[in-house]
């Protein structure tokens, strides 16, 4: 990537040499030629010397090459996989490990910001979970300046600036990249947010064994406010486990798959894992509120899928695997979420997956696998089982 700075070598996590998704895109070079030159009527954002957060950076992009220049430089992101890209990149780019301040969504912000960026993302509910929380640090002089390309910025992004942080306008496109700039206003109190957001599963729900769990979602994870129909497709073709076992619910979202299984099967132990810091916490609020006197053990894991799970322990995995990174359609993260599958899983460990029919995931599987098991079928999603037989 190219940027007023110098030019810099970035790549995503994992790295895959074979992987021609870039870690970085033209809103993330727009957004730095107009911090440094300005744009049109605006003029450039002055760093030195100043406390600058990023919010949202897809794989550090934006952090490594601000890096050195700011007073102190804070970056804010959902993804587990972003904060070891972000690692790698600024090691790469020869950046002391204590120049950037890493923090999670989760996390407390810094107390003061005087240069706020915010790389838009996917989900409005996690842009307005995040500008709540920052709100509070801003001042009247602060600067922020979002950015997204073209397609991911719409009437109810600008929406969401104008109402939590101020008066909002944005640019000219610039290679179907757009730059959003908004106008910090003290207010009196705080912007009142909205998420985590809390409910039942009724009967209504076609929940099956997950009715009557409460479910806790923080913003920007999966169908916030309701069971999607994968899900529920998933549930209610899942067989109760019989005795003690370790299930793995990988890609856990809010944790209604693991924590329904827990639920009916109350001796198993359940590792709920996902690369999501929102997930995770929403998936630890949904055990908690339902299965906290049950004798089963849980565990709760940001990180990369099972990568750090002891090989042959697994006796479950429950997968629903996303088939999407960030824009990009691309399954390498369910081929990934797979591989690490069969090897956690102990021989005879069964592996549960729920995909949309199109993706082809019982090729895959046999690939794996050696087997692969349709559970059930409709229109649109399929339940597949996989057995790790060697």
């Amino acid at each position: 990537m190219t940027a007023p700075w110098g030019t810099y070598r970035l790549t995503r996590f994992p790295e895959d040499p074979r992987d021609r998704l870039r870690a970085w895109d033209a809103a993330d070079e727009y957004l730095l030629r107009h911090l440094d030159e300005g744009t049109g009527e605006v003029g450039p954002v002055d760093v030195a010397g100043r406390a600058v957060t990023v919010l949202g950076d897809r794989w550090g992009a934006l952090v490594t090459a601000l890096a050195g220049r700011a007073g102190t430089l804070t970056q804010i992101t959902d993804s587990y996989l972003t904060q070891r890209a972000t690692r790698a990149n600024l090691d790469r780019a020869g950046v002391a490990p204590d120049a950037v301040r890493l923090l999670s969504t989760q996390d407390a912000p810094p107390e003061r910001i005087d240069v706020l960026v915010v790389r838009v993302p996917k989900s409005l509910a996690l842009l307005e979970d995040q500008l709540c929380r920052l709100a509070p640090s801003l001042h009247a002089g602060s600067v922020v300046v979002g950015t997204g390309m073209v397609k991911d910025i719409h009437t109810s992004t600008l929406k969401l600036f104008e109402t939590i942080l101020g008066p909002t306008r944005t640019s000219l496109a610039e290679r179907k990249a757009r730059l959003i700039f908004t106008a910090p206003e003290l207010q009196e109190e705080e912007p009142a947010n909205p998420w985590p957001l809390t409910y039942t599963l009724g009967p209504e729900a076609g929940a099956g064994p997950a009715e009557g769990l409460t479910v806790t979602n923080h913003g920007g994870v999966f169908c916030a406010d309701r069971l999607d129909i994968g899900t529920r497709f998933l549930l209610a073709h899942l067989p109760p486990w019989r005795g003690p076992g370790l299930i793995a619910d990988l890609g856990c979202g809010n944790g209604v798959v693991g924590t329904a299984l827990a639920k009916h099967s109350p001796e198993v132990d359940v590792i709920f894992t996902d690369e999501s810091y929102q997930a995770v916490a929403s998936a630890e609020a949904t055990y908690r509120a339902n299965a906290s006197r049950r004798p089963g053990l849980a565990q709760f894991v940001v990180g990369d899928g099972l990568a750090d799970v002891a090989p042959g322990t697994v006796d479950a995995v429950l997968n629903n695997p996303p088939f999407h990174s960030h824009q990009a359609t691309t399954d390498a993260t369910a081929w990934r979420m797979f591989s690490q599958s069969r090897r956690a899983l102990r021989k005879g460990g069964e592996l549960w997956v729920i995909g949309n029919r199109h993706l082809g995931y019982h090729l895959k599987l046999r690939r794996l696998f050696g087997n692969c098991e349709l559970v059930a079928s409709d229109p649109k999603f399929v339940v597949l089982r996989a057995v790790k037989d060697r």
